[in-house]
């Protein structure tokens, strides 16, 4: 079972989205909150997969919940779920460590769908969002402020540019997810990013692959 953390300040809709993803069966939804102004507190002891996280809620926003989040548990997916698709709005969310950013209008089992994505290593984001991403970072593919990669972790990211999980890049490799989850480890550290988005935008802006 994936466990889930559900961060929404709209009360029917955080309920709806709660009894759906349990009858769906992959899925724990753990905690369910109204807001996330104790996302540290939340989350220093907890079991937990994924947040779905709203970005507009009272006190703190969701972009700072997930920054404040991925300090404090670095290996938590977060799935921004947000009414907002503007490119300033995504550009934070993405430097704030969002690993997918799925609009509110997107159908309920596309939301399903994204959560297994981002816990098999995709990076799942609404068809206009991802047309987006380039506007949303900044122009600087004149500017080699990364590490080199090597061949191999060129092909790695190569493969995430295509939007491919962890597991269909083992496949493609003949070697088993660990390995590749070294290999990303190496090609964040060396691209200076701190997310799969960051490191699929760079790459383009970049045309490191």
């Amino acid at each position: 079972m994936i466990k889930l953390y559900v961060y929404e300040d709209d009360n029917d809709l955080r309920e709806g989205l709660c009894q759906y993803l349990a009858a769906n069966g992959s899925f724990e939804v753990v905690y369910s909150f109204s807001n996330c102004n104790s996302i540290q507190a939340d989350l220093e002891s907890a079991e937990v997969d994924i947040l779905l996280m709203d970005i507009d809620m009272p006190g703190l926003s969701g972009i700072e919940g997930t920054r404040i989040a991925k300090a404090v548990k670095p290996a938590v997916y977060i799935l921004v779920y947000t009414v907002f698709d503007d490119e300033k709005k995504i550009f934070e969310a993405i430097c704030a460590g969002a690993d997918g950013y799925l609009l509110k209008k997107t159908a309920p089992d596309r939301i399903v769908e994204g959560l297994k994505d981002v816990y098999n290593g995709g990076a799942p984001m609404t068809a206009s969002i991802a047309k987006k991403i380039l506007t949303a970072f900044p122009k600087d593919n004149h500017q080699l402020n990364y590490t080199p990669l090597t061949e191999k972790e060129k092909e790695v990211l190569l493969h995430l540019v295509q939007g491919k999980s962890y597991k269909q890049i083992a496949a493609a490799n003949l070697v088993g997810i660990e390995t590749i989850r070294t290999h990303i480890k190496h090609i964040y550290t060396k691209l200076h990013v701190s997310s799969m988005s960051q490191a699929v935008a760079k790459a383009i802006r970049q045309k490191i692959v």
